[in-house]
C-alpha cells in the first residue's frame, strides 16, 4: 500500500470527485461553497490501487472533512497520520491552538490523540488541541476580589459598531449586578475589526467602574462562523451552531467567573439571531439565568441597531446616527469614514447583525 499523505488539488476533477465520494460514504455530504471556499490545504492517503482511503483539511485553526475509510477505520494508524499530518502543516504556519468540529460518533477518536472536548450536542462536538487551552483563557479574564460572593452578569456582543442599543443593555446589566462581563466576539469579517469593536466598547462604558471588556478569544465564536460541514439542512445547522456556542458558556466559562445572567436583547429582525436567544433561553438555565430587554428606540421610535447604522455609514449619511450610537462611537465614525466606506467598496458585507 502506498500511505503517503499528499496534498490533494481539490479544482482537479477526478481527485475531487474521489474525496466527495470518500466523504459522502462516511455521511458527510455538505459541500457548499461556504464550506469550501475557507479551506487552506486539504490532504489524503491513497492505497496501492490510488483509491483515497482517508482525508482531512484545514481551514484557518480548524480541522474539517477528516474521514476514513469504513474498511480502514480499525486502522487506528491511518486516521492517526491524517491528523498528525494537518497538525504538522498548521505548526509550520505558527499555528499551535486547533479545533475540531466533527459529529458526536468522532469524538473519541480525537479525544485518543490528545484533544479535550469543550461541548457537545446531538449535532456535533468541538473540540480542542494546543499550547494554549480554555482554562489558560479564563485565567487571563481579570477578576475581582471574592467574586464568588458578587453578583456577575455577561453579555456576548458583536457590536459592529458599538450602539446606545448596546449601551442600554450593558447600563441596565450594571445597575443589576455588581460585575459585568462584556464578551466581544472575536472575528475579523465584520465591517469593524476587532481591535475597533473592543475598543468602542471600552470608551463606551468607561464611565461604569464594574464593566469589564474582554476580548472573546476562540471561545465566543460567532455562531456564523461554526463549520457545519457534516449537516445537511439550515435547521440542523442553525440548532447545532448556537446550541455548542450556548454550552461553551454555560458550562466552561460562566461556573469559574460566577456568572449566574446573561444579558440579551430581543430580536426582531433576524430569524437566526431570534433562534439563537431561544436555544441561550432554553440551554443556559439553571446555571445561568438568561434576562431579556427590549431592543433600545431611538428618539424618532425606531429600534436601535449596528445595521442601520453601517447602512447609514455605506450612504454617507453620517449625521442620521448620532442618536443611534454614543459619542464614542460617533465620533470614531466620522474619523474614519472614508476606510470604513473603503472597506464596504471593496466587498465587505454590512447585512446581518
Amino acid at each position: 500500500m502506498n500511505s503517503d499523505v499528499v496534498k490533494l488539488n481539490l479544482k482537479r476533477k477526478e481527485i475531487f470527485t474521489k474525496w466527495k465520494e470518500l466523504l459522502t460514504s462516511r455521511n458527510i455530504t455538505n459541500f457548499s461553497a461556504a464550506e469550501l471556499k475557507n479551506i487552506d490545504v486539504t490532504i489524503g492517503i491513497f492505497n496501492s490501487n490510488d483509491e483515497l482511503i482517508a482525508t482531512g483539511s484545514c481551514a484557518g485553526n480548524v480541522l474539517k472533512y477528516v474521514a476514513v475509510k469504513s474498511n480502514e477505520e480499525q486502522n487506528g494508524a491511518t486516521f492517526n497520520k491524517i491528523v498528525t499530518e494537518l497538525m504538522d502543516i498548521l505548526s509550520q504556519r505558527r499555528i499551535f491552538h486547533i479545533f475540531v468540529f466533527t459529529k458526536p460518533m468522532y469524538s473519541s477518536s480525537f479525544q485518543y490523540i490528545g484533544f479535550n472536548e469543550l461541548a457537545s450536542s446531538k449535532f456535533g462536538v468541538i473540540l480542542e488541541k494546543g499550547d494554549h487551552v480554555i482554562s489558560d483563557y479564563i485565567q487571563s479574564i481579570p477578576q475581582k476580589k471574592q467574586q464568588s460572593k458578587k453578583r456577575v452578569a455577561a453579555i456576548v456582543m458583536n457590536a459592529n459598531p458599538f450602539t446606545n442599543g448596546h449601551l442600554y443593555l450593558v447600563e441596565t446589566a450594571a445597575l443589576e449586578n455588581d460585575l459585568v462581563y462584556i464578551f466581544v466576539v472575536n472575528n475579523d469579517v465584520s465591517l469593524f475589526s476587532t481591535n475597533e469593536r473592543v475598543q468602542l466598547v471600552k470608551l463606551g462604558t468607561k464611565h461604569l467602574d464594574n464593566v469589564i471588556v474582554v476580548n472573546g478569544s476562540d471561545y465566543m465564536v460567532s455562531y456564523a462562523t461554526f463549520p457545519a460541514y457534516f449537516l445537511d439542512t439550515v435547521d440542523e445547522i442553525i440548532q447545532y451552531q448556537t446550541t455548542l456556542d450556548a454550552r461553551i458558556f454555560r458550562d466552561q466559562i460562566a461556573p469559574p467567573l460566577n456568572i449566574k445572567k446573561r444579558y440579551l436583547g430581543t430580536e426582531p429582525y433576524s430569524r437566526t439571531t431570534s433562534i439563537y436567544n431561544d436555544v441561550l433561553q432554553k440551554e443556559l438555565p439553571p446555571i445561568v439565568e438568561p434576562v431579556i430587554l427590549k431592543r433600545k428606540l431611538s428618539k424618532e421610535g425606531k429600534i436601535i441597531t449596528a445595521t442601520e447604522v453601517r447602512m447609514k455609514i455605506q450612504a454617507g449619511k453620517i449625521k442620521d446616527i448620532r442618536d443611534f450610537v454614543p459619542v464614542t462611537t460617533y465620533d470614531f465614525i466620522v474619523n474614519n469614514i472614508n476606510k470604513l466606506q473603503e472597506r464596504i467598496r471593496k466587498g465587505m458585507k454590512i447585512s446581518g447583525n
